[in-house]
């Protein structure tokens, strides 16, 4: 049986600031936020007032509520740039902008995004190699080594789930206890 390891809103708040701190030393700012929901949204919201720039949300739930999944496809776009499907290219409005969970467990729901962002909008053109990690960067409260999905840009806690199988519980999953 795995075993449950629980952490509080000042570990929370601590990571948050680990990230705040990553960011900053990245030389990089986003112009907003974008929250994976259930868990991501909170770290979102925190994210949001610091930097004070508009929170975002995709519904992303391959887990619980799967049938609720959508894609939001103006987030491409702000991501890529404005394109003109007349013209089929885009103008550099590129956005900055965080996309941000709770844990990156698997990988599966950060791969989810890219998929689903790259494959609306100019799918086949080169350019979104510049996107991901540049203008779009991702970060999660909790990242797990063993994830498919190795490039998250910012986290607060970094663990091993091969190592260690735990599952994590954060203080809004469980905020009755």
């Amino acid at each position: 049986m795995t075993k449950k390891v629980y952490y509080n809103n000042r570990t929370v708040k601590n990571w948050i600031f680990e990230i705040i701190q990553q960011i900053n030393a990245d030389n990089w700012r986003p112009d907003c936020i974008v929250g994976i929901t259930r868990g991501g949204l909170v770290p979102a919201v925190m994210l949001s007032h610091w930097y004070n720039v508009p929170l975002h949300t995709v519904k992303i739930s391959l887990r619980d509520f799967a049938e609720d999944t959508e894609s939001n496809l103006w987030l491409p776009e702000m991501a890529f740039g404005h394109v003109n499907y007349d013209l089929m290219c885009s103008d550099d409005g590129r956005k900055n902008m965080l996309i941000v969970d709770d844990i990156n467990d698997s990988g599966a729901t950060f791969q989810w995004l890219v998929n689903d962002w790259q494959s609306s909008c100019l799918p086949s053109d080169s350019r979104w190699g510049d996107v991901w990690h540049n203008n779009v960067k991702f970060a999660t409260l909790i990242n797990n080594e063993a994830s498919d999905f190795k490039t998250v840009d910012y986290t607060g806690l970094s663990i091993n789930k091969v190592d260690d199988p735990i599952w994590c519980v954060l203080p809004w999953e469980e905020f009755w206890r």
